[in-house]
């Protein structure tokens, strides 16, 4: 028995070196840990160079960056007349009461200073009934918007948190040229500081709809759903840029909001929660090839004045309509969207010398921005019809619309939060009946829209493109 418990301990023992070569047959470790060569001997000392400094960036900035996740109540819009056509239908269906639903959403932040002030986009924080704020080490806290810009897309909130908090150093937009490296850190899809390299694509990119004021940087580092309001960093770990779009239909193509229009923006929206604009009082378009033959330029740029309003800054100015506006506050102007931005950014009430192209000669003014609530006390009364309650503003068709023997109101203008905006209705929209009578004009707009106010409900039959719908409310 002995015997042969030693001969089976001696065959077990042999083996042993046999499985741990079969063990170790799976896989080869790098020569760093001792067991097998790197499959790259000599890696290029830049290479690992620029490993080290994104390594270096997130490290630092990381702790800044924060997570934030909203809680907001939407109403629902019934659809157009899949349900009845009366008026139960589009007030709620239960006891007349609107329905709502809650929606949670994500996006990011950074912190701006020790005692809690966060960047991030407007819309992120919009509309939210809550806000919950996730730091790196995983502490959360509430946030409150302190102020957004719906204009720039920009918004800051608070959270109050015990000691000073780590903070994000802030660069220099304007001295960003295409090719530098870029690097986002965001919240995409719900996945905590995910970090993404690319390159600076372009700057100054406008007309791209998002936004009322636009100077995007484009970048191919990867931006998601989540990403926005996260920073856009350099390799020096400064805050360039804040993630905000992205082209849906293609890769490799994100917009991120200077960080200079930031440094305009957010000290406004702490100390009064919204921003304050210059303006001009002019109405402007683009420099053709054929305008600028016929003014006399030798090349496209430039904003031609092709209105004035009575009264403004630049009336006072003694800006003229067909000036070509070629130099404002010691910036050459090259496009509309450049004067704009420029004038927008203009602290009100400074006086800043604008440069006219006038009749071949090269004319210099000086002109004082004055707020941009002003604009409306100096814009003439519209010729328009109106309701207050439905908070819409409609005007005679036109008569290419009148020659194909339609009948109506257009509407020119809905009011955000109104009770037109909240039920569907749109800007361009053709009103052709309040409560089944048909108008032919604004005067029977008004005529019918005032008896509905009395009543305190109303019916319209609006005409979209080639479809007929019904929206009905009742007036508060």
């Amino acid at each position: 028995m002995g015997n042969r418990f030693f001969i089976i301990l001696l065959i077990f023992v042999s083996l042993l070196p046999a499985c741990r070569k079969t063990e170790e047959a799976y896989f080869s470790e790098s020569s760093r840990k001792g067991t097998a060569e790197a499959p790259v001997k000599e890696v290029p000392k830049d290479i690992l160079a620029t490993q080290q400094a994104f390594s270096n960036v997130v490290k630092v900035v990381n702790p800044a960056v924060v997570n934030i996740s909203t809680v907001s109540k939407k109403k629902l819009v019934q659809p157009f007349f899949e349900m009845s056509p009366f008026f139960e239908d589009f007030f709620g269906g239960r006891g007349g009461m609107p329905q709502y639903r809650r929606e949670n959403s994500l996006g990011s932040g950074f912190i701006i200073s020790k005692d809690g002030y966060i960047i991030t986009n407007d819309h992120v924080v919009r509309d939210a009934e809550s806000i919950q704020v996730t730091l790196s080490d995983e502490k959360t806290y509430k946030g409150k918007v302190v102020g957004g810009d719906p204009k720039t897309d920009i918004a800051v909130i608070k959270i109050n948190a015990n000691g000073d908090l780590p903070v994000a150093v802030l660069g220099d937009s304007d001295k960003l040229s295409v090719g530098q490296w870029s690097i986002a850190i965001g919240n995409p899809f719900g996945l905590n500081r995910t970090v993404t390299v690319g390159v600076i694509s372009a700057t100054g990119r406008s007309n791209m709809g998002i936004e009322t004021y636009e100077n995007f940087i484009q970048t191919d580092a990867s931006i998601n759903p989540g990403n926005s309001g996260g920073p856009l960093l350099n390799v020096y770990g400064e805050v360039i840029g804040i993630n905000t779009a992205i082209v849906a239909s293609g890769q490799g193509i994100g917009f991120a909001i200077p960080i200079n229009m930031a440094k305009i923006a957010v000290p406004q929206l702490i100390k009064k929660g919204n921003v304050t604009r210059g303006w001009l009082g002019v109405s402007i378009q683009p420099v053709t090839e054929d305008l600028a033959q016929s003014f006399g330029l030798n090349k496209t740029q430039g904003a031609l004045v092709s209105d004035v309003v009575p009264g403004s800054p630049a009336a006072k100015a003694g800006v003229r309509q067909g000036d070509i506006i070629t130099g404002f506050a010691g910036k050459e102007i090259k496009s509309v969207q450049q004067l704009q931005l420029t004038v927008a950014n203009t602290p009100v009430g400074s006086a800043v010398e604008i440069e006219v192209l006038r009749e071949g000669q090269t004319k210099k003014l000086t002109v004082a921005p004055a707020s941009a609530d002003s604009a409306a006390a100096l814009a003439p009364a519209p010729s328009e019809a109106g309701s207050a309650a439905l908070g819409l503003a409609v005007a005679d068709l036109p008569r290419e619309l009148k020659q194909t023997g339609l009948q109506g109101v257009i509407v020119t203008d809905v009011e955000e939060g109104g009770l037109a905006a909240e039920s569907g209705i749109q800007q361009g929209d053709v009103l052709v009946s309040v409560n089944q009578k048909k108008i032919s004009g604004t005067g029977d707009y008004a005529r019918a829209i005032k008896d509905a106010e009395r009543k305190g409900s109303v019916a319209l039959l609006v005409r979209r493109g080639n479809a007929s719908i019904y929206f009905a409310m009742k007036i508060r």
